[in-house]
């Protein structure tokens, strides 16, 4: 188990590295949008794209398990913590590029800059075309990784290149070069997202506006984004809904300990204040077993596990 505030002989060598800021022992439920779970070994957030090299190379030469850690709004952290390194991108890793011209726009952004950045200056330039993308919390290497989206869209839909470090180096992958599909992407082994480069159009941006507006409004409305929680916990089946089969299954507002299904929204759990990890995981598989039996559907959760679970 990683305890909280202990400093580790693996930080002490993260730290003579150079080019990073380490902190060991860091809790990370403050970073993750459900506000639960333990402590990392070592959060660490690299300052260059070559301290980033210089950390994989590290973890591949020791053996280190390499975690990441985007906005924290899809991801559940183990009462355990997670041990080896967890890295965190900061947003401004890297410049940010806006390639435009009169009828379309090549917008290049670190992946650790949240989701809301790319739909600023996406207004900010008159484009449009990644309204499905705005009010999904996060970053945008989670966006990449999980091919993040709603019913309107999907991120590779508007991406055309992501950029990978791995411990070899850093390099650009076309779109075609990354499989993905369905709230899913396959980054090469070891590989993580440096910048993402997205393709947009000129276009009417009073009605792309318009657009997004009613999209937060209905989820607003909606889903309880007021409460700790890491939005949708399974992917929908195909022709269907999670939230009606978790519904249908009785499971609506059920609490286990102090994590809850939303009384809102069946397809979304909600942390009461002091919810553990353990909670909110318990309620994950009983939502699965009840939809099975009653509905013969085998669920796939969408949330990303990291850390060792008690």
């Amino acid at each position: 188990m990683v305890e909280a505030g202990v400093k580790t002989a693996l930080a002490a060598r993260v730290e003579s590295l150079g080019g990073c800021e380490v902190k060991a022992g860091e809790p990370l439920a403050p970073l993750t949008s459900v506000r639960a779970g333990g402590a990392a070994e070592a959060l660490v957030r690299p300052r260059s794209p070559d301290a980033l090299v210089a950390l994989l190379k590290l973890a591949r030469e020791e053996g280190v398990p390499v975690s990441i850690l985007g906005g924290g709004a899809n991801t559940l952290v183990g009462d355990g913590g997670v041990p080896g390194l967890t890295l965190k991108l900061p947003g401004d890793l890297f410049p940010e590029v806006a390639d435009v011209g009169p009828e379309e726009g090549r917008l290049t952004l670190g992946a650790g800059a949240a989701i809301v950045r790319l739909i600023n200056i996406m207004r900010a330039h008159a484009l449009v075309g990644a309204e499905f993308l705005a009010g999904i919390p996060g970053t945008l290497g989670g966006a990449v990784s999980m091919n993040a989206g709603t019913k309107n869209g999907e991120a590779f839909r508007v991406i055309e290149a992501v950029e990978v470090a791995t411990a070899d180096g850093v390099g650009w992958l076309t779109k075609a070069q990354v499989p993905h599909s369905y709230r899913h992407s396959e980054l090469p082994p070891g590989g993580v997202v440096t910048r993402v480069r997205f393709a947009l159009r000129k276009g009417d941006v009073v009605a792309s506006k318009a657009v997004m507006d009613a999209d937060l409004g209905y989820r607003k409305r909606t889903q309880p984004l007021s409460q700790p929680n890491f939005g949708s916990v399974f992917t929908n089946p195909p022709g269907d809904h999670a939230g009606r089969l978790i519904e249908l299954a009785g499971l609506k507002g059920y609490s286990l300990g102090r994590a809850q299904v939303s009384t809102l929204h069946a397809n979304w759990i909600v942390n009461l204040g002091g919810a553990t990890a353990r909670d909110v995981l318990g309620l994950v598989t009983l939502m699965q077993q009840r939809v099975l039996e009653q509905s013969g559907v085998d669920m796939k959760p969408e949330v990303k596990r990291l850390g060792d679970f008690l």
